[in-house]
């Protein structure tokens, strides 16, 4: 009888226990690169806004935000052109402030 009450408790706590690493319908990562031999600078887009973060071992840092633009397969993670595009858009931010 215990232990089918035990088994039973561990079905239920499965059931409602929320999945991991599971992604959130409003979170995506845009682009990154790596910028150390254990750090990177992620564009994470929430909603209508990109956010600009540096992940380093234990620590997450936000460095910006910017609007969301359009993007396109040029702009894909670990491409060339990101660490350009990147900079592009660090700068024209830091212009309108």
């Amino acid at each position: 009888m215990v232990l089918a009450l035990f088994w039973g408790s561990l079905q239920i706590l499965k059931r409602l226990q929320v999945p991991r690493g599971g992604a959130w319908a409003g979170l995506r990562v845009v682009g990154a690169t790596a910028v150390g031999p254990r750090e990177r600078v992620v564009v994470v887009e929430i909603g209508e806004t990109w956010l600009v973060v540096g992940v380093a071992p234990g620590r997450v840092s936000s460095l910006g935000s910017v609007p969301r633009q359009e993007t396109s397969p040029v702009a894909a993670p670990e491409s060339p052109d990101f660490k350009a595009w990147l900079k592009q858009v660090m700068e024209r931010r830091k212009n309108e402030i």
